[in-house]
């Protein structure tokens, strides 16, 4: 066995032991709590269904930023290929280990454009790193702001500050001395996955930042919703506060749907908020819902109609422009 591939079978192995270390705690947990309550009253099953309706909205909004991210890459692609792609990584991420989506939609993009896996690839990881550093810039704010009464106080909002400050140094530094000519032999192996990251250190990288944190700001709105329907004693910041932290178990090495990982975080985050009991199992129980469900089944019609052997007999090669059309030479990106 190779040394990657004992690598990957390690980091599944932990993936695996850590979800279901998390899972067997939150089920033990929750069998000594009351029977959850679930909304049955037409007001609270419509604002269920809001909170659905808002997390295709999100989930669109993602699709759009990935389709600028290509644009600026010349990708040639079709920007609902973009936005419905989005829902099937999203599918993968739920049933494949490892993150298995960002590899479906890679290969399956890679196909339809003029850019090749690596630098498809690159995007995903551009996009990454938007989300990463939106969630650092909520949870600093949020934990300064003391919301939900940190036991650590106001260091982890210190310690994740620190790291943004030095991620950005870390990139400046990086970019002055490729200028400079030098670190050019490492910068030719990663320049297809960095590509796509290099503008976002640009006014129109702060525009999708932007975009962003109104991503994360609105699935917050769809955590408040989801406590409304429950009627639990929380505001929309503390419900946003619950969706950052949840988002940063993503973090941790899981199982697929980050099984175990993302339900011990919400109900981490609740009990700070004064939210235990059946109450919580409840909330976990629809959040979870909500995220996974209605996307994964989505992102599988698409996966199965529009990208796979039954949606290309049905499709004729004239309405599929992406399979005639001979690559073309992809200009360089005008930030360097």
């Amino acid at each position: 066995m190779t040394r990657a591939l004992r690598s990957r079978a390690v980091r599944t192995w932990a993936s695996v032991i850590i979800s279901a270390i998390a899972l067997v705690s939150v089920v033990v947990w929750a069998s000594h709590q009351e029977t959850p309550r679930l909304p049955s009253d037409p007001g609270h099953i419509a604002e269920l269904l809001g909170a659905v309706a808002l997390y295709g909205v999100a989930t669109l909004l993602r699709g759009w930023r990935w389709h600028r991210i290509l644009t600026r890459l010349g990708a040639g692609h079709r920007a609902v290929d973009a936005c419905a792609l989005t829902t099937v990584g999203y599918m993968g991420n739920t049933v494949l280990p490892a993150r298995g989506g960002e590899v479906l939609r890679t290969v399956l993009l890679a196909g339809r454009s003029d850019l090749g896996k690596g630098e498809v690839l690159g995007s995903v990881i551009a996009e990454r790193a938007l989300d990463a550093v939106s969630l650092a810039v909520l949870f600093v704010a949020l934990t300064w702001a003391g919301i939900a009464g940190t036991p650590l106080g106001q260091r982890p909002a210190l310690v994740a500050a620190l790291g943004l400050v030095l991620l950005v140094a870390a990139a400046w530094g990086v970019l002055q001395a490729r200028r400079r000519g030098r670190l050019r032999g490492f910068a030719d192996r990663l320049r297809p996955l960095l590509r796509a990251s290099r503008p976002l250190l640009s006014p129109w990288g702060a525009s999708l930042l932007a975009l962003s944190l109104v991503v994360w700001l609105i699935e917050g709105a769809i955590f408040w919703l989801v406590a409304q329907c429950l009627s639990l004693p929380v505001t929309p910041v503390d419900c946003l506060f619950v969706n950052v932290l949840a988002s940063v178990s993503a973090l941790i090495p899981a199982a697929p749907g980050y099984v175990g990982t993302f339900d011990a975080a919400v109900i981490f985050a609740l009990k700070t908020l004064q939210v235990a009991g059946g109450q919580a199992v409840a909330f976990v129980i629809l959040v979870r819902f909500v995220l996974f469900v209605p996307i994964t089944v989505v992102g599988l019609a698409f996966l199965l109609t529009r990208y796979s052997a039954v949606g290309r007999f049905w499709r004729r090669s004239e309405e599929r422009p992406w399979a005639l059309r001979r690559r073309r030479p992809v200009p360089e990106s005008p930030v360097s």
